[in-house]
């Protein structure tokens, strides 16, 4: 490394630059050798996220890959059950609380196993909102203080088989979100001999924020109005079943950014509640719904990819002000539910992208002994990029970008030939990088910043942002990215980043920034080793939602688990192959073999043809035959040589597993020992 480079730039700044501090809530930091490490506990131990690739390399996975860090979720979920005892201790507040974790954020199992296992002793239930997610909720609930929470759209099954839970002795709610389910539940009730729980999703008035504001208010796709809950009401006391009433529930939206938002929503919901009491309903729950946030860019501020509260904050306002209105009027405390989901998982996952091209305007420059054309056009440009302290840049930038014009519309009218072409297009673009490297600091005009953007390379990486990072294309929602090594290097190129799909909308052109949102990223130069990136927190909604664009299928998987007594202060529990060829094809209904079939029969037709030798097309059906059964992604190597397809090795759906006999042991928080990262 040069010694300059070293003494020009720290692993402090790197991590100040892509915001470790701010937005990865102590998981995350940068080490003196410039190098990403994790603290799954927020403290202590700590893991080099290069080791973990390493060894995922051993294990057969290549990227791209997520990592799930286990340790992220279960401290996630101790956390939000902890501050809200906390704040019910110290608002004095009279009911409990009892979380539930929305399956359809993340609904992996190994996810849910580890959300259950760490809420086991808070009695941390699930909430689904389909059947098949019910069904996951049911055979996975083990415990008879742990709630499930039924939301969305309901027929007759989705009501059958919750009741079904209820007759195993299951507290499991119904929740309302139309006022036609009412009628499906007390007739389907009655049929089955169960006496339901019932809850009422509330249509607030009270508008929600950031890119999920039309979830609630008028427009929003579920819950009752004023005069439809009225209306339930009057349906459940006339059918002799007003004890079946238990909870109301609200939901304003997902990743609230503003405090504020929250506490009015709450207020409202209360006075809901409080009517529904004085009714003459049992009641006894009233559900917050989700919008806990994650602040993905690190600001603390209302902007939608922020959050400008913490969850102890989050706790508090939603327990005190419950406690405020029910004290004001007399009605007993109800038991406080809330449906955080990417408050969660959001941080413990990582999607790992490696960079294989780097595309640069600066590969269109010739060099100076190759600019040979007199066209005036040409000469003009040689001139602008001779001369240019005469003029100021914006100037500069105008008239160049006037002859370049010129230039393609001469080529067009046949007037300039393609060498003349060529050699304006790259005077351009070098006037263009030295207006860019000699702009002053301070205000820069418009055209000029979207010159700069115009100026950024473009690093290639292998992934799909349609697979793998789904809201960031369809949303525009924001995440932490960063390289995960050469920190202690300044990294001195801006860029974007492409995927490899054929789609122009393959691309992560949008980054964090603490002020504002950037156009691009300071990375390092390639140097023909393997250079990774992490986009961080993925683990909320991104793993479930990608679609098969391209048929680039689901990425390897390794799920860690922190332990002191192994090498490097970890072990990769489990492994998860991506897709292969052979699985996307028949999702969409092509079967392999006989796909395998006809190109056997294209190769016959064509040794008899002698377009091919026998040996030949021997070889080529081999080669077809072995890579549909390869990975749908491609294969970077570093070497001269291409890699082989694989052919033999295992399906996605097989999974190596390693003992999960040191579990119990490396689970708690306490007992984990600092340890530096070799």
């Amino acid at each position: 490394m040069n010694k300059k480079i070293e003494d020009d730039w720290s692993n402090k700044q790197s991590e100040e630059l892509y915001g470790f501090k701010r937005w990865g809530q102590n998981y995350f930091t940068v080490d003196e050798k410039g190098y990403v490490n994790v603290k799954p506990l927020g403290d202590g131990q700590e893991v080099r996220i290069l080791d973990v690739i390493a060894e995922a390399r051993q294990k057969g996975l290549s990227n791209p890959m997520v990592i799930r860090f286990q340790d992220i979720i279960r401290h996630r979920v101790v956390k939000i059950n902890e501050v809200f005892a906390q704040a019910i201790e110290e608002e004095k507040y009279k009911g409990t609380y009892r979380g539930v974790f929305p399956i359809k954020v993340n609904q992996m199992r190994e996810v849910i196993e580890e959300v259950l296992s760490a809420g086991e002793k808070y009695a941390y239930g699930l909430e689904a909102g389909s059947k098949p997610e019910l069904m996951i909720a049911l055979a996975m609930h083990d415990h008879e203080k742990k709630l499930i929470i039924c939301n969305g759209y309901k027929d007759e099954d989705y009501i059958r088989v919750a009741l079904l839970g209820k007759k195993l002795d299951k507290e499991i709610i119904i929740v309302v979100e139309q006022l036609s389910e009412i009628d499906n539940i007390i007739r389907v009730s009655r049929e089955m001999k169960v006496e339901p729980l019932i809850g009422l999703r509330v249509k607030l008035n009270t508008q929600g924020e950031g890119k999920w504001a039309k979830s609630s208010g008028d427009s929003a796709k579920f819950g009752l109005s004023t005069s439809e809950i009225l209306t339930a009401c009057r349906r459940l006391k006339e059918n002799n079943l007003s004890q079946s009433l238990r909870l109301l529930h609200f939901h304003i939206g997902s990743q609230v950014p503003n405090i504020i938002t929250i506490k009015n929503a709450v207020v409202e919901a209360t006075r809901f509640y409080v009517q529904l009491v004085r009714q003459g309903f049992p009641m006894g729950y009233i559900d917050v719904g989700g919008g806990l946030g994650i602040d993905y860019d690190g600001s603390r501020s209302n902007f939608e990819s922020s959050a400008n509260y913490s969850i102890d904050e989050y706790a508090r306002d939603v327990v005190s002000n419950v406690r405020d209105i029910c004290d004001a009027t007399n009605t007993a405390a109800p038991d406080i539910i809330s449906e955080s989901g990417r408050a969660i998982v959001a941080p413990h996952s990582i999607l790992i992208l490696e960079v294989f091209q780097r595309i640069s305007k600066k590969r269109s420059i010739l060099k100076p002994e190759h600019i040979t054309s007199t066209h005036k056009v040409v000469t003009d440009l040689k001139a602008m990029l001779k001369d240019g302290s005469n003029y100021g840049p914006l100037e500069r930038f105008h008239d160049a970008l006037q002859k370049k014009e010129e230039a393609f519309s001469l080529f067009n009218h046949g007037y300039l030939d393609l060498e003349s072409r060529a050699q304006a297009e790259s005077l351009f673009w070098e006037i263009c990088y030295q207006i860019s490297q000699n702009q002053s600091p301070g205000y820069q005009p418009e055209e000029l910043i979207e010159l700069n953007n115009l100026l950024a390379d473009q690093y290639v990486c292998n992934f799909s942002v349609f697979q793998s990072l789904l809201d960031h294309w369809a949303l525009k929602q924001l995440f932490p990215i960063a390289p995960l090594h050469r920190l202690a290097e300044k990294p001195s190129i801006k860029s974007t980043l492409v995927d490899i799909t054929c789609d122009s909308d393959g691309k992560i052109a949008k980054f964090i920034d603490l002020q504002d949102v950037k156009d691009t990223i300071q990375l390092h130069p390639l140097n023909g080793r393997p250079y990774y990136i992490g986009i961080f927190l993925t683990g909320a909604y991104q793993d479930i939602m990608g679609d098969l664009h391209n048929l680039f299928g689901r990425v390897n998987e390794a799920h860690v688990f922190l332990e002191e007594d192994e090498e490097n202060g970890f072990y990769i529990e489990e492994t998860i192959n991506g897709n292969r060829i052979s699985e996307v094809l028949k999702g969409v209904q092509y079967q392999p073999d006989e796909l395998c079939r006809l190109m056997k029969k294209q190769i016959d037709e064509a040794t008899r043809n002698d377009l091919v030798k026998p040996r030949e097309g021997v070889r080529l059906l081999e080669f077809y035959e072995a890579l549909i059964q390869d990975k749908t992604y491609l294969s970077i190597t570093h070497k001269k040589t291409r890699k082989q397809p694989s052919g033999g090795k295992p399906s996605a759906s097989k999974r190596k597993k390693t003992s999960r006999k040191k579990r119990k042991g490396n689970k708690e928080a306490s007992k984990q020992k600092s340890k530096d990262t070799p």
